[in-house]
């Protein structure tokens, strides 16, 4: 008795076309994702040309080959990171210290309140605060009469 197998082989060509199209989406959705993936870690034309051109052509050992060679960080991650590193250098730069105690001092102390060195002086000119270092007021351009650097309070003259 022959067995009639051209219903099932109708059923097997949907069933292997239905995979090949899937297959093709597959193939498709990972070419778009390496596309994406890549130009947000890296703006060389060359590199996401490869990228995709490795994924394009051996498919799942070529996402495996881009998994291992992509950069690590995307372009956003290495900005923030670049950023969080600038805002800590600044604070770094920005904290002025006493050069006596070594007590932390804002900008426009005249002296430390902690151990009284001397930090500026105040032009007796146009009563600007200045450098103790600097000769002349760069203010009014009047000569520096005050006492030499390091002098206490009680040194100063009213």
């Amino acid at each position: 008795m022959p067995i009639d197998l051209g219903g099932l082989a109708t059923v097997l060509q949907l069933v292997g076309a239905f995979f090949g199209v899937y297959l093709l989406a597959v193939w498709i959705g990972l070419v778009v994702w390496t596309l994406r993936d890549v130009r947000s870690r890296s703006r060389e034309l060359f590199t996401t040309l490869l990228s995709v051109a490795m994924v394009l052509l051996f498919n799942l050992p070529g996402i495996l080959l881009y998994f291992l060679l992509r950069p690590r960080e995307t372009l956003e991650e290495k900005y923030e990171r670049e950023l969080s590193e600038e805002a800590l250098l600044q604070d770094i730069e920005e904290k002025r210290a006493c050069p006596a105690c070594q007590q932390k001092v804002q900008d426009d102390f005249l002296f430390c309140p902690n151990c009284h060195t001397r930090l500026k002086r105040r032009c007796e000119n146009c009563h600007r605060i200045t450098s103790l270092r600097w000769n002349i007021c760069p203010f009014c351009g009047a000569p520096n009469t005050s006492p030499t650097p390091g002098a206490s309070p009680t040194d100063v003259p009213k």
